[in-house]
């Protein structure tokens, strides 16, 4: 068993693991947040990468029963996270990262949503902030969308275009994190999380509160490393969606013939599917073909039903997926559940 110190002196009801690599500017910001918390009944794993700065140093400075420090060599951030997991007692598990801060309430009021909703995967809103705290203007569009996916239907159906759960705020239960993140040239958080949300028993939420500081700079791994570039993550899309929503599917049909539509559907024709149609508002498009396919008007579809091609849509324009979400249920579909969005 890997070296721990400060073992808890009861059960806990969270286990919160944090993994930490050469983090000695953000590590105690991120720590103390968790621990002065006001949810008191935790233990907070803190394993560390093989850190060759003072990380270790600055977390042996604090005195807290309910914080363990797990020490190893550098293995990546799936293998530490997965060996703090492993170290878990409670049966609900919480992620934490090292350059990020969460709010007073964030544990307390995830703990008791899962109660009164029943949800096993929870999260909630976050802010986008550099280090000094300050907005990522930037970053807001991206924040925002992130924020206005609090219900199952709508974190499911938007999965696919990026992670609505991240991975810092998360709340679940212990078996979730069991099979623990895979090691490969892909998103390994992301990877995770869309195995875990092809489950039929996952129930995912979120607060509708903020509880947690996402700190954006350019050493985070999202901005630094080729598993978080963007071929990465269309490629871990791609294999889920074969694996998932789009296995044994014969016709897939695609909403959106723009920059975002066009390599998604190349794609499609090269995986096999036949695709019946291509959606566009485009009066330019509407009428044309794109690689073999005819694009029709959104007035085209056909009613709902189960006959009824798989739907993804594909579009970037600022808006546009609420607009057809907001079309789809005028027509009786459920936007919920009939359209898959992907980016």
């Amino acid at each position: 068993m890997p070296p721990f110190c400060k073992v808890p002196s009861r059960s806990p009801k969270i286990s919160v693991i944090l993994p930490v690599y050469n983090a000695e500017s953000t590590i105690l910001t991120a720590v103390q947040s968790i621990l002065n918390g006001s949810f008191k009944q935790l233990e907070l794993i803190v394993a560390d990468d093989g850190s060759g700065d003072l990380t270790l140093q600055k977390l042996e400075t604090i005195r807290d029963p309910r914080l363990r420090i797990l020490k190893g060599t550098h293995q990546g951030v799936a293998a530490t996270a997965n060996r703090a997991a492993a170290e878990a007692q409670a049966e609900w598990v919480a992620r934490m990262d090292a350059d990020d801060m969460a709010h007073p309430h964030r544990l307390k009021s995830q703990w008791q949503y899962a109660q009164r909703t029943g949800c096993n995967l929870v999260s909630g809103w976050l802010r986008i902030v550099d280090l000094k705290g300050k907005p990522v203007k930037t970053m807001q569009r991206y924040e925002n969308w992130l924020n206005s996916l609090t219900h199952h239907e709508r974190i499911m159906a938007s999965r696919f275009i990026e992670l609505p759960l991240p991975n810092p705020t998360i709340l679940a239960k212990r078996s979730f994190f069991q099979n623990g993140c895979r090691k490969g040239p892909f998103p390994e958080d992301y990877d995770h999380w869309l195995n875990i949300l092809s489950k039929p028993e996952v129930k995912a939420g979120k607060v509708k509160s903020t509880i947690l500081d996402w700190r954006d700079h350019t050493r985070r791994l999202t901005r630094s490393d080729r598993r978080y570039s963007t071929q990465a993550f269309t490629d871990c899309k791609r294999t889920h969606l074969l694996k998932g929503p789009l296995k044994r599917r014969k016709k897939v049909a695609l909403w959106g013939a723009g920059q975002t539509g066009k390599p998604w559907l190349r794609w499609l024709l090269e995986e096999g599917f036949q695709v019946p149609y291509v959606v566009d508002v485009s009066p330019k498009k509407i009428g044309q073909t794109i690689h073999g396919v005819t694009i029709i008007a959104p007035e085209e579809l056909p009613s709902p039903s189960k006959s009824n091609p798989t739907l993804l849509g594909a579009v970037g324009a600022a808006g546009a997926r609420e607009q057809i979400k907001t079309f789809l249920n005028s027509k009786g579909y459920d936007a919920d559940l009939d359209i898959l969005f992907v980016a």
